[in-house]
């Protein structure tokens, strides 16, 4: 009998621990879209390892997320939904970029904001844009080009 009420106390105590575990991760991993706020596009010839929910970021502070992805029949260009805060203004000739978040993979959008005076609307499209470095073909080009001076 003196078992089963401590094997009960532990399993409470382990069901408080995943609860409170679960309430942190939540509040912490922000999982919610940001509602209310700009709304841009940004079209890019290549975009490895940016999904949708990826970040974007100023200055490697999160300022929005990633919410769509769809390739565009008549340029063949990648087509990104972009949402930013709603405290964020972006000058018109900000440039965005997609950045590596480590050697491991991952990536997310980085944003460089312009010097221009007129603000990007909702709905706008960013137009500088830098699609994301191809770091296979980088090493291809290293091997082969030391392989050709070698000659």
């Amino acid at each position: 009998m003196g078992n089963n009420i401590v094997e009960t106390i532990i399993g409470g105590v382990v069901l408080a621990f995943a609860t409170i575990f679960l309430v942190f991760a939540y509040r912490t991993a922000d999982l919610g879209a940001t509602n209310g706020g700009l709304n841009l596009i940004a079209k890019f010839d290549q975009i490895d390892g940016l999904n949708i929910g990826s970040d974007v970021r100023m200055s490697g502070i999160k300022v929005g997320t990633i919410t769509s992805q769809i390739l565009d029949p008549e340029t063949y260009q990648a087509v990104v939904g972009i949402s930013i805060r709603d405290n964020i203004h972006l000058p018109e000739d900000t440039a965005a970029k997609v950045a590596a978040e480590s050697l491991l993979g991952g990536s997310y959008l980085d944003l460089s904001p312009g010097g221009a005076e007129d603000m990007l609307e909702n709905g706008d499209e960013i137009i500088y844009t830098q699609s994301s470095l191809n770091l296979m073909d980088l090493i291809g080009q290293a091997i082969f080009s030391s392989s050709d001076s070698d000659k």
